[in-house]
């Protein structure tokens, strides 16, 4: 029997190493981005990126074909590499319109798209010294088979090819932020530019990207929850660390660890008087007991953004005076969130909040002429949110909503230590931020998971911090 047993137990493992062996041999063609083949976790077949199918790139391209004017050409380049140092460079992001026409999430490239010749794909050509130190990267075969351009060309070929196609445009198109000088120095180019022929992209993939589809609704809504997620998490641990520092590092950590590729922005981590300052990024400041602290945050979760801004006390407990000003920015958040459906503009909202702010604010005495709020708050109630974070930048305010926007709702108050009001109000910033997705009966707001409530967030505060942090916040406070 004991030998039966060894002789199973050699078998096992020879079968295991076979298997392994078997697997470990497995050659998957590397692009320098994730497919589904090299990623089968992360991506379903026929997907381009994680929750976008090709049909669907294709219907974007094709959307914008039919934008253009007859005989017309845009051209899109991805983003510059940035440099940190002369051999640092910057985490890389995509230009939001290359990556929502190409699906291609890497530098180097330049498409061109028309009517006549569909999509174009000038892509990197890279040498051996190149994939030695950076990986392997979307080349030419790529574009055809992966991204399923039409045309494609080593990056080589495009003064010869490009200067061709725009000789015989009568109007061409491409965003100025990121244009190549690859293109934009050839002289077919600069002639047409010279005779007002080239025009802003921006003004067509913008309207595009306004009304997102089930698949990017579904990646928003996941970019939210894990925001939702970072920031909760976050708010359980600043009892016991109460420091600017700590607490960006920790929602940074919670929402990569649940997935996101990084975060939207550099978050906003202000307490007390440095939540007056509505982009605060310094983020190296202890939180002084009874002050509040204001974080704004979001990730990004396969190129769709989340924006979240939540303002509570470390200690777990709202002071009386903090409570009564932050009901009146709770109270403008929820009354503006009603308001939300088709047909109402941003700016219609940020009339309606801008009143109900004055008015609060001048019945506590914190304002005293109604033509001073915007020294108080300079701010829109909100704005448009996809790729990026104020996506579709080009639309104005006055557009009216429809189902498919995703817009922010974010009243807020930024009292200066130096403004002119009772000492007590002094130095104080609340904002409260959530996301709000337009539907076709009025709204779903993506990140009311999210407390806002006082009594819930007290609740949390005093009943639910982990134990865990308070455990290490002795090696903590002996180090700071």
């Amino acid at each position: 029997m004991q030998v039966l047993a060894r002789n199973l137990v050699r078998r096992v493992s020879r079968t295991q190493v076979i298997s392994r062996n078997a697997y470990s041999t497995r050659r998957v063609r590397d692009i320098g981005q994730p497919t589904p083949a090299s990623h089968p976790h992360l991506m379903a077949e026929g997907e381009i990126t994680p929750g976008i199918r090709i049909e669907e790139y294709i219907g974007r391209r094709k959307k914008l074909a039919e934008l253009l004017p007859e005989n017309s050409l845009a051209i899109i380049s991805s983003a510059p590499v940035k440099m940190m140092t002369d051999v640092v460079p910057y985490t890389f992001r995509q230009d939001a319109d290359y990556l929502y026409l190409t699906g291609c999430q890497q530098p180097g490239g330049v498409a061109v798209l028309s009517d006549e010749h569909g999509l174009c794909m000038f892509m990197p050509e890279s040498t051996p010294n190149d994939i030695a130190w950076q990986g392997e990267v979307a080349g030419v075969a790529a574009a055809s088979e992966v991204f399923k351009a039409e045309q494609a060309y080593p990056i080589s070929k495009l003064p010869e090819i490009l200067s061709d196609m725009i000789r015989n445009s009568s109007k061409v198109f491409h965003n100025s932020q990121t244009a190549s000088q690859r293109y934009t120095n050839l002289d077919e180019f600069r002639n047409p530019a010279s005779l007002g022929k080239v025009k802003s992209l921006s003004s067509l993939t913008h309207e595009l990207r306004l009304i997102k589809s089930p698949a990017e609704l579904k990646l928003m809504r996941e970019s939210a929850s894990i925001a939702c997620q970072g920031l909760l998490k976050t708010m359980l641990h600043s009892k016991v660390f109460p420091d600017e520092g700590i607490l960006s590092a920790q929602v940074e950590y919670e929402c990569r660890v649940r997935g996101a590729q990084r975060m939207a922005f550099n978050p906003v981590v202000g307490g007390g008087p440095n939540a007056s300052v509505i982009h605060y990024s310094r983020n190296d400041q202890r939180i002084k007991d009874g002050d509040l602290v204001l974080m704004d945050m979001g990730c990004e979760l396969h190129g769709y953004v989340s924006d979240l801004t939540r303002t509570w006390p470390p200690c777990g407990k709202f002071s009386s005076l903090q409570e009564e000003l932050y009901d009146l920015i709770l109270q403008t958040n929820k009354e503006c969130i009603k308001l939300c459906k088709p047909g109402t503009t941003i700016r219609q909202l940020n009339t309606y909040s801008t009143d109900l702010l004055c008015d609060g604010l001048m019945k506590m005495g914190i304002l005293k002429n109604r033509r001073l709020y915007h020294q108080l708050n300079p701010t829109s109630i909100g704005h448009y949110l996809g790729m990026d974070v104020h996506d579709s930048s080009g639309v104005g305010y006055d557009r009216p909503l429809q189902p498919g926007f995703v817009i922010t709702i974010e009243p807020g108050v930024y009292i200066p230590s130096s403004f002119n009001c009772p000492e007590r109000f002094q130095g104080i910033g609340i904002r409260i931020e959530d996301e709000v997705l337009i539907t076709e009966t009025g709204y779903e707001v993506l990140t009311g998971s999210m407390p806002k409530e006082i009594k819930h967030i007290e609740t949390l505060l005093n009943n639910h911090c982990h134990e865990n942090a308070a455990q290490s916040f002795a090696g903590f406070s002996s180090q700071v």
